[in-house]
């Protein structure tokens, strides 16, 4: 998705990115995948799985859908396009055709599980329920013309048949949905946003939340826990916020405001560009301009740091780059959720789980 927007800005030509997108449907194809599902990690001169953990050495649907929002942007950029682009399109709409989502549920139960493997079958034993970051992959399971679930997957399995829903509030804002944790808490910020580079939460609606206001106040609540400081960490405030996984000073952290350790991930400001406009500028520019080269280089903003711990690793993580870009394009342009909504196949999958959306046919 960030190749796309790189296209679109002059950053890289068109060519150049049809031949690096090539390259990578080339990779995945020829990847390991488990019921069509790539595992989380792969050795990348091979592509090999390279296990995440000893019983997670097979496929993992939760990530595999991240991708799979991707190969239908690739795909919907070109389609129309000339000879080469059309064949990348129709490699990218069959590697994501070929994702069995109707195997992880298990044995048809009404969940999707996060992960299977060759060698340990559904010993990691991960039903997938919300609210976190896995909103997508129901989504597309729903999509799925080839491997689709039925609505009950959704509604029972993610949803709990209707006790995702929350009405709690946290500095006078409507937390909406039960984030998986204390009643009244947020998850770290990349839950408003891997599930929504694509999918646009711009009018999306169901019958459990408005997605347009559970991200924005996602982001706001976050926020204002930051700006609060209860631990009083050092720089933290309007001009730094910004809770959600990355490193950490105690090794990686899913931080937010329950695993709190005076770490801020430029990603988690950057990417909510989307929800608080102003507010991710003033992040941006405090970085830039007051703390520099201790947090920015070559590629962009690194992954975390702490004023705090005087800790400024030079490290990055292209699941905060990626987003970073993707979410930007989407706050000016929209560019991603149009490409990724006017697809077919996810428009009859909104549609199948009963959401609502302005970009709905």
């Amino acid at each position: 998705m960030a190749i796309l927007v790189g296209i679109e800005r002059g950053f890289i030509t068109r060519q150049e990115g049809v031949a690096r997108l090539t390259k990578i449907m080339g990779f995945l194809e020829k990847a390991d995948r488990f019921h069509g599902a790539w595992p989380h990690w792969l050795y990348g001169k091979t592509g090999k799985v390279k296990p995440f953990g000893q019983k997670d050495d097979g496929g993992d649907l939760v990530e595999t859908a991240f991708m799979a929002q991707g190969l239908i942007c690739v795909k919907q950029y070109f389609k129309d396009g000339d000879a080469g682009e059309k064949k990348l399109a129709e490699k990218a709409s069959q590697l994501w055709k070929e994702i069995d989502w109707n195997w992880y549920r298990n044995g048809n139960q009404s969940v999707l599980y996060w992960h299977w493997s060759p060698n340990y079958g559904w010993e990691m034993n991960f039903a997938v329920t919300g609210y976190n970051e896995c909103l997508i992959m129901y989504v597309l399971g729903a999509a799925s013309p080839t491997h689709g679930i039925p609505p009950q997957v959704y509604h029972e399995g993610w949803a709990k048949n209707g006790a995702i829903k929350s009405d709690a509030e946290k500095y006078g804002l409507k937390v909406v949905l039960n984030h998986n944790g204390a009643p009244g808490s947020v998850g770290p910020l990349f839950w408003a946003h891997y599930s929504y580079l694509g999918l646009n939460p711009k009018g999306l609606k169901d019958k459990y939340a408005d997605y347009w206001l559970l991200n924005k106040n996602h982001t706001l609540i976050s926020r204002e826990y930051v700006i609060q400081n209860p631990k009083g960490y050092k720089g933290y405030g309007k001009d730094a916020w910004g809770l959600t996984a990355s490193y950490s000073v105690k090794g990686y952290a899913a931080h937010s405001p329950q695993e709190d350790f005076g770490v801020i991930s430029p990603t988690a400001a950057i990417s909510s560009y989307p929800y608080t406009p102003e507010y991710s500028l003033q992040v941006m520019r405090y970085l830039y301009e007051k703390l520099g080269d201790k947090v920015w280089g070559k590629y962009g903003f690194y992954d975390a740091y702490s004023e705090s711990e005087n800790w400024y690793p030079q490290r990055y993580l292209a699941i905060d780059q990626g987003p970073e870009v993707v979410m930007i394009e989407n706050g000016r342009t929209g560019l991603l959720w149009n490409l990724f909504m006017s697809d077919a196949d996810v428009q009859q999958g909104l549609r199948k789980l009963g959401f609502e959306s302005p970009q709905l046919k």
